[in-house]
């Protein structure tokens, strides 16, 4: 039996769009600009900047991806959430543990920057200074992040503005002092060189889709998620690709090739005697933003699995006072400290581009099986164009982009899903049993006989939670009235004999005296308000009596000679007392069927069960 989830409670929207805009951007904006420009150029030459923008295109799918996927399920860990539902435990036990991983290596990563300023600044101390600053930095953040989310969105805005106008102010100044000899030749490797690199500045971009893992607290996520994402790609790659074309534009190719600070050498010459602490300061601020952001939004992946029973449940325990997730913050914290300890930035990197490439993979696959599986609950409002082709094509290449990363990469991510796959076995297997979309497709394919699953519950769920919607005394009804999926054509009086016998087992009248109440309100006016809708209504004795039956019948009810066949009843039967219910129940209906695609939803439900979401879900006035 699966363990029982541990609900989110205290994770407030305090996430506005510059927070969202300044989390992605000063996630991707790190070492990926400031330190690999060097060491791209020693392997393949000008041409590494073409590889930043195919890098920055591969993540185009991935970015469309992720925004259709956070908009149908805005919550906590989003890279995690999504797999998980979409592929099962497994995989999203995978997935969450290499999203965790990956991002807290990116954001190790960005702090050994911090600890090389500081070697610059007090040259002569050698590797100690550079990781004991950077583990300190490390505390820093992680002492921030536990602290408040707000401040952390906060000062993330303060130092992602100050960060993008000193690249900028590089840019426009370092122009006139290009020597367009420089990019000649442009190609100075094979294409598998070339695509090495583009596979190893991939990772500069790994914050871009990262932001969707605090889309727990993020205000209106349906429209702030898509669009922070989208602006600060579009920023940020212009910079990437602008900031790269200058700096080989500006350097000699003896100087740049294999520079750990091609940046700041640029600067010198754009910016004269300001440019090295300018853009040492810039340097800063994209090593504090990245290192920042990577602890906030990693931490979020082992607090969804400690949720959803994939790892111990302390891990999904929220600081009663501060609101965040202390636990997971401060070993995601620790887990950076150990890595700028032990490993080395070379590995480091290889290592974060290769599962970070993964765990895009399964962030594509994914959106292809959600949008297949015909769940009414999964209503993003933003979708992937081209689906399945352009995510079916983004797997392929990033598989190829793998495989030319290295051995060591490999065998370290490898590793490290065996490792995972042996924490599945041991502590996840036997305590979940939660349907994923996939296994509900492949029961589709299987047998004709659909049933509901649990996770069409939670979509719906989730759905109104993003809509702030607040359930009333009509979802209640709704979740409560019996469904009816009539399988052949009927007459108006067998219909109402079939109707009243299930009306008596929910008011305890006999079931004539409801048929015959049916056949006098009908005989009164017709019942059926649209072309393939009706509502019959009527009221019964009794006090504090409510009911409502839903009907589809594909194959049509026919209520009389001269009218179209129904498809779609709603059912009401209220005693005299509960009039003014009544009449907002009609006023419900109405607005629910007046949207245009209701009765087409209504007769392609593949599930009856469907049916109770494609009501609870309509945006109807509450």
């Amino acid at each position: 039996m699966p363990e029982k989830d541990i609900e989110p409670k205290g994770l407030e929207r305090s996430l506005g769009l510059w927070a969202v805009f300044s989390i992605a951007a000063g996630a991707m904006i790190s070492s990926g600009l400031f330190v690999l420009p060097g060491l791209a150029f020693a392997i393949t030459g000008p041409s590494m900047i073409l590889a930043y923008a195919v890098a920055g295109v591969l993540n185009i799918p991935t970015m469309l991806a992720q925004a259709e996927l956070v908009t149908a399920m805005p919550k906590s860990a989003g890279s995690y959430f999504v797999v998980e539902r979409s592929l099962g435990a497994y995989l999203g036990t995978i997935a969450g543990l290499i999203n965790w991983c990956a991002i807290g290596l990116k954001a190790a990563f960005a702090l050994i920057g911090i600890g090389t300023i500081a070697d610059l600044l007090f040259p002569g101390h050698g590797l100690w200074l550079v990781k004991t600053t950077a583990i300190c930095a490390g505390l820093f953040f992680t002492g921030l992040n536990l602290v408040s989310v707000e401040g952390t969105g906060r000062l993330q805005g303060l130092l992602v503005a100050a960060l993008l106008g000193i690249l900028a102010l590089y840019v426009v100044t370092a122009l006139p002092h290009i020597e367009p000899p420089r990019y000649q030749p442009f190609f100075q490797g094979n294409f598998q060189a070339f695509a090495a690199v583009t596979g190893m500045v991939f990772v500069s971009y790994g914050g871009l889709t990262k932001v969707v893992d605090v889309a727990e607290e993020v205000i209106n996520p349906k429209r702030t998620l898509p669009l922070g994402m989208f602006l600060s790609y579009a920023v940020v790659n212009v910079l990437y690709v602008g900031v790269a074309f200058v700096t080989v534009g500006v350097l000699s190719g003896e100087r740049l090739s294999g520079s750990l600070r091609p940046v700041t050498d640029g600067a010198a010459i754009g910016l004269g005697a300001w440019g090295i602490p300018l853009v040492g300061i810039g340097a800063f601020l994209a090593y504090a933003t990245t290192g920042n952001a990577g602890i906030l939004s990693a931490s979020r992946s082992p607090m969804a699995m400690s949720r959803d029973g994939l790892l111990p449940a302390w891990f999904a325990k929220v600081h009663p006072r501060f609101k965040t997730p202390h636990v997971s913050i401060a070993l995601t914290g620790a887990i950076a400290c150990f890595v700028i300890a032990f490993l080395s930035v070379e590995n480091l990197v290889k290592t974060a581009s290769t599962m970070l490439l993964l765990s895009l993979g399964l962030i594509n696959l994914s959106v292809i099986v959600m949008r297949h599986s015909h769940f009414e609950g999964y209503r993003p409002s933003f979708r992937m164009p081209l689906c399945p082709w352009l995510p079916l094509a983004t797997l392929i290449i990033y598989s190829f982009l793998i495989a030319k990363m290295g051995s060591i990469p490999l065998i370290m991510t490898l590793a490290f899903i065996a490792a995972g796959s042996v924490w599945y076995v041991g502590f996840v297997q036997h305590r979940i049993d939660r349907e994923s979309a996939a296994a509900y497709m492949v029961r589709g394919a299987l047998s004709k006989d659909m049933q509901r699953a649990g996770l069409e519950d939670e979509l719906v769920q989730i759905s109104l939670e993003r809509d702030n919607v607040i359930t009333d005394r009509f979802d209640q009804l709704v979740n409560q009235a019996p469904l009816l999926d009539l399988p052949q054509a009927l007459s108006v009086r067998e219909f109402f004999h079939l109707l009243s016998e299930t009306l008596a087992e929910r008011i305890g009248l006999p079931a004539a005296d409801i048929e015959h109440l049916l056949h006098e309100r009908e005989r009164q006016s017709s019942t059926v308000i649209h072309l393939g809708l009706a509502v019959p209504h009527i009221v019964v004795p009794g006090e504090h009596v409510f009911e409502m039956v839903l009907v589809r019948c594909r194959a049509g009810i026919t209520f009389g000679d001269l009218q179209a066949p129904v498809q779609t009843v709603f059912a009401l039967a209220g005693s005299a007392d509960e009039r003014n219910f009544h009449l907002r129940a009609l006023m419900a209906i109405a607005h629910i069927v007046q949207d245009e695609v209701f009765q087409q939803r209504w007769l392609d439900c593949p599930v009856t069960g469907q049916l109770r979401d494609l009501i609870l879900l309509s945006r109807r006035m509450r």
